[in-house]
């Protein structure tokens, strides 16, 4: 059997030689690329996306994490990485062969009206084939799909992250035919599920009568302003919170401000977080990193943001963690922290790293400590997380930069689970 028959063969049926068979397909120019277009390609019309609903299982949104964190990583933690999330990717839940087939079958004219028609009617099968009719799926088409979901936050905003982490996906991919369409079929098949706008709609009773627009401008509220921002976010009901988040967009608030706070409150929460909500409370950060890079302009979106920040629990100022007193911070030190479950101290290093100017550093160590965990454990919000905080970075201010650090520490420190599936495919990759 072939080296590319081998790895198609674990990726339709994954056996203990899936790790074998990985290192095997990626030797050689272009192999790594090859092997992911292949994974990506068969493992969509397997997965058994509607018993999931109305969640989402992350195997291919934590590929495109493990790619955006590529810079970070040395090349053997990276190859682990990618390793052990294909690995999740490929173990998620399969439809029947007789399923498949007829997805594989499903082929539509590859027209937008149709497409459009298929996700206002609710018709996801329908939308996942009309997907296959386009030749060649450009960014634009990603872009389109995503603006169909912005106000769609069904399942805490999976749709929009998901319509733009799998158009980022294609294009580290280089832009393949068939892989394209089947990652906007996904896409489109996602946004044709049932969706909640309920946010949405309270945010636009709000805005009546207004032509807000949230320009970006830059950053320039006072560490104070921020704080007042903060506690209503965190510590209001929701009525209260989008009376008063409206009323700052409508006197011109713009979008860098408005990130720095949500990414301070959604800082707040992650420390505050029980163990058993770390992964989940994480995902906010995602949100706001697809914020950050698609820089929205409706008032409504960023609504929608902060009510999202604000669903997660708040704690007592008492009770929460703080992070230790370190005496010198270091990458390595804040590595192991995380790795000996050590949430304090990580969170010390963090911050110690992070006003030493050294943030890149410590985003690194946070990347290759997420390296080391099973993905399967936390649904891959691990590396989600890192790689949200890599797109998040270079669009806030340096307290807001701190505090999603020192949260990011706390939560990867608390949220370890096992290393065996990382050592098991370190020993392919060796050679």
């Amino acid at each position: 059997m072939s080296v590319e028959a081998r790895w198609q063969q674990e990726l339709e049926t994954p056996s203990e030689g899936f790790f074998a068979a990985f290192a095997e397909r990626i030797a050689g120019p272009g192999g790594l690329r090859d092997a992911l277009r292949e994974a990506v390609k068969t493992i969509i019309p397997r997965i058994d996306w509607e018993a999931y609903q109305p969640h989402v299982p992350h195997g291919l949104l934590g590929l495109r994490a493990v790619l955006r964190l590529r810079e970070f990583l040395d090349e053997r933690s990276f190859l682990r990485a990618m390793a052990i999330q294909l690995h999740m990717a490929a173990h998620e839940g399969r439809r029947s062969d007789q399923a498949v087939a007829q997805v594989l079958g499903a082929k539509g004219s590859g027209q937008w009206r149709n497409l459009e028609a298929f996700i206002v009617a609710r018709k996801p099968g329908l939308a996942f084939a009309e997907a296959q009719g386009f030749d060649l799926p450009t960014a634009e088409d990603f872009r389109r799909l995503a603006r169909l979901c912005d106000l769609d936050m069904a399942n805490v905003g999976h749709k929009a992250v998901l319509c733009d982490d799998l158009a980022d996906l294609h294009e580290r991919l280089e832009r393949p035919r068939a892989t394209g369409r089947r990652l906007f079929g996904l896409a489109a098949w996602l946004a044709a599920t049932t969706e909640d706008t309920f946010w949405a709609r309270r945010a636009a009773k709000r805005l009546v009568g207004s032509e807000t627009i949230v320009a970006w401008g830059e950053s320039t509220l006072t560490e104070a302003a921020c704080q007042a921002q903060v506690r209503d976010i965190c510590d209001q009901g929701l009525v209260t919170l989008l009376d008063r988040f409206t009323d700052l967009l409508k006197q011109g608030q713009g979008g860098a401000d408005t990130l720095a706070t949500l990414t301070l409150a959604a800082a707040e929460k992650q420390l505050d977080a029980r163990r058993d909500l770390e992964g989940k409370t994480a995902w906010t950060f995602a949100y706001l990193a697809h914020l950050a890079r698609t820089r929205p302009t409706d008032p409504r979106i960023w609504c929608q943001a902060a009510a999202l920040v604000n669903l997660f629990p708040t704690g007592e100022t008492e009770e929460r963690p703080q992070p230790a007193k370190i005496a010198a911070a270091s990458p390595e030190a804040l590595r192991e922290a995380v790795l000996d479950i050590e949430p304090l101290i990580a969170m010390g290093q963090a911050q110690g790293l992070t006003r030493a100017d050294q943030t890149r550093a410590a985003l690194a160590a946070l990347a290759e400590a997420a390296t080391r965990n099973d993905p399967t454990f936390n649904h891959a919000h691990q590396v989600i997380a890192v790689a949200a905080a890599a797109d998040l970075l270079p669009h806030l201010p340096g307290q807001a930069q701190e505090a999603l650090m020192v949260a990011l520490a706390k939560n990867l420190a608390n949220s370890q689970g096992s290393g065996d599936l990382g050592r098991l495919a370190d020993k392919h990759l060796k050679a």
